[in-house]
């Protein structure tokens, strides 16, 4: 028996070493860069949805404070009512801080002619550009040109329609050169070993146009960095959480976010994580119904944030004894019926080809619910010692 306990335990943590080596390979492998274009799906309604779920809206997170020039706070007296106007609002300020980057394809600076005129040729020693400063335009609407010495006039490249839109608009935190973070590798490095992974990305969406090349270089770095490092909960609750979510169910090296999600019991966001890489590899599984159960079941983000803000009006006396016990619990009755269809969605992935961590995401599984499960009887159990009926 104990010879058969110990080849077991030899047998897991092989399998267990071969997911993580498949991990590392597909990461190492594959060159990080999308192999079409991902601005369909990644803007796709459904897409959207999806990865807002999962970042999740923690205000505490989204508001704290930051190393910026205007630190300062106001102090309002307000009624009730118009308080919960302000709530709603803070809600919707939230959303747009939440904004992710858009995921487009890298774009090929190609030559566009415009005409040739031998005429001009010599006419002068270096190449002129124009650029249209017609107020309100975006700058990939923005036209700019260049005469050249030899009389082509053409479509300046990207880099100078990039640079001339910096010199007339500057946009506040970019700079006319390459920051030394993103120049030199070794302080980029630093950074990363440091997990500034959101400093980075901040500075990263300021600096680079997401159609750049340097922008999906340094942006897949920081995920697979993340990746290793397993540090996530860094990015959630920011508005690049749902770019890296997206990244790695492209990449098709979703299980150590899974892994994290279900260790943290956000078990719906685990769904909706297996469910966004079906849908972008197009895995012939039913997950819709899946999803919908779960939207029945649970609000949405902003829903969940909005409530917690009106909770805080409500006096301790206000609360009825059902609403305290969920609180010390931590789960509704909802919650539990939701994790209940959630953790068998997960298992079924975790049964399929597509899952490289099995061991890891078992044994996860097991242990939330066990947890679940004690969880469970003591919320029965206090309702019934309050008489609460079940609803």
């Amino acid at each position: 028996m104990l010879i058969l306990r110990q080849l077991r335990k030899l047998n897991a943590a092989q399998r267990l070493q071969l997911g993580v080596d498949q991990t590392r390979r597909s990461l190492s492998d594959a060159s990080l860069q999308y192999d079409k274009d991902p601005q369909p799906l990644f803007t796709d309604a459904e897409t959207q949805r999806l990865l807002q779920s999962m970042t999740q809206l923690q205000l505490e997170k989204v508001f704290r404070k930051r190393t910026v020039e205007d630190n300062s706070t106001e102090t309002k007296f307000m009624t009730t009512e118009q308080l919960e106007k302000e709530f709603v609002l803070t809600i919707e300020k939230a959303k747009k801080l939440l904004q992710m980057p858009p995921v487009v394809q890298i774009k090929k600076d190609t030559e566009r002619i415009i005409s040739k005129d031998p005429a001009l040729k010599d006419f002068a020693d270096s190449k002129y550009v124009f650029t249209d400063i017609t107020f309100g335009l975006r700058p990939s609407d923005r036209k700019v040109v260049v005469r050249d010495v030899d009389g082509t006039l053409a479509y300046a490249p990207l880099e100078t329609q990039k640079r001339m839109n910096q010199l007339y608009f500057p946009l506040v935190g970019r700079r006319s050169y390459t920051p030394r973070m993103f120049s030199e590798e070794q302080l980029l490095q630093r950074c990363l070993d440091d997990h500034k992974y959101e400093f980075i990305l901040d500075r990263l969406t300021v600096q680079y146009e997401p159609y750049e090349a340097e922008f999906h270089n340094i942006s897949a770095k920081v995920f697979t960095h993340l990746n290793e490092s397993k540090q996530f909960d860094l990015l959630r609750s920011t508005r690049h959480f749902g770019p890296m979510a997206f990244f790695y169910a492209w990449h098709r090296c979703i299980d150590d976010l899974l892994y994290d999600m279900i260790r943290r019991d956000y078990l719906s966001n685990a769904v909706q994580l297996i469910a966004l890489s079906y849908k972008i590899h197009n895995v012939p599984v039913e997950y819709g119904q899946t999803l919908s159960q779960l939207e029945a079941l649970q609000p949405t983000p902003a829903e969940r944030a909005l409530e917690e803000l009106l909770s805080c009006l409500k006096k301790p006396s206000e609360k009825g004894i059902e609403q305290e016990i969920q609180t010390a619990i931590g789960k509704t009755e909802q919650d539990f019926a939701a994790d209940e269809i959630s953790l068998k969605f997960i298992e079924q992935y975790i049964g399929s080809e597509h899952a490289l961590k099995k061991v890891q995401l078992e044994l996860a599984v097991q242990t939330l619910k066990e947890v679940n499960l004690e969880k469970l009887q003591l919320f029965k159990g206090l309702k019934k010692a309050h008489g609460v009926q079940a609803s």
